[in-house]
């Protein structure tokens, strides 16, 4: 489950450290959770759909390592992305 364009476009400009960053790895955290919680809900009625979760551990995995690289480059920034959102609770 992919996420719609105007969405997309929301979560770079809200998480985007310049005007032109779209590739920085906030960015990329922020669209990986929405297209994780999105697939979430998709097995709410379909988990049987052993292909789309597959896919979900890959996303799962990649902002996982995302998180770590972020954790060790810039720790105040990677505290204020799980705190806005909603990560290791």
């Amino acid at each position: 489950m992919s996420i719609d364009k105007e969405k997309k476009t929301e979560l770079i400009e809200e998480y985007s450290r310049s005007k032109t960053d779209t590739g920085s790895p906030e960015v990329q955290i922020a669209i990986l959770t929405q297209r994780i919680e999105n697939l979430t809900e998709h097995f709410q009625s379909h988990n049987k759909d052993n292909h789309s979760k597959t896919g979900l551990m890959r996303l799962i995995n990649q902002r996982r390592s995302l998180l770590a690289y972020l954790k060790r480059s810039k720790k105040d920034s990677y505290d204020k992305l799980i705190d806005k959102l909603g990560l290791r609770k």
